[in-house]
């Protein structure tokens, strides 16, 4: 049993070395990334995922740029009875474009936010490392500008989730969903 302890948390610990490794994507438009996105793709080890993922479905993001270079996130996800579930962040620049930091006031965790891969009117692979107590984990989302995304495109974001330490089984294509109206 301490064998196997050591061994996850040496796995661990490999797992967020690597993350925090993942750099934004080069030359960074923050005016091309706002806008309506589609998260079609989630990845993650997360408990709490790894118990919700059989009933998530495609969800919104809207990004808007500040005049200050920070990112206003909206979330929003229609539930099967009808209502929606809504999410907003302010996600704060850094020194490095493309990276942002928040904090969530719901689940009370900070929040390094990376935009890895993006072509701006096609799709972005967007890298977090949550933060809370201590504990990290990765959160991976596929975001696309409509609800279909190229099988490419979803082995393309596979295969990052893998390297950046998700389990296969974490990986979810997520099945597409009506919209929740205006708020």
């Amino acid at each position: 049993m301490r064998y196997t302890l050591l061994r996850m948390v040496a796995a661990l610990t490999c797992v967020l070395a690597a993350c925090a490794d993942v750099m934004p994507v080069k030359d960074f438009d923050l005016q091309r990334m706002t806008g309506k996105w589609y998260m079609v793709g989630f990845a993650t080890n997360a408990q709490w995922f790894v118990n919700h993922k059989a009933g998530m479905k495609m969800g919104t993001a809207m990004l808007v740029a500040t005049e200050t270079g920070d990112v206003d996130l909206s979330y929003s996800n229609l539930n099967s009875d009808g209502s929606c579930w809504r999410m907003t962040h302010l996600a704060k620049k850094t020194d490095t474009p493309g990276r942002f930091t928040f904090h969530s006031q719901a689940w009370n965790n900070d929040n390094d936010m990376r935009i890895v891969d993006v072509v701006y009117d096609d799709y972005a692979v967007v890298h977090t490392i949550k933060t809370k107590n201590d504990v990290s984990e990765v959160v991976n989302k596929l975001y696309s500008r409509t609800q279909d995304t190229s099988a490419a495109l979803q082995q393309k974001f596979t295969q990052f989730s893998l390297d950046t330490g998700v389990e296969a089984d974490n990986i979810a294509i997520l099945p597409k969903n009506s919209e929740c109206p205006e708020a």
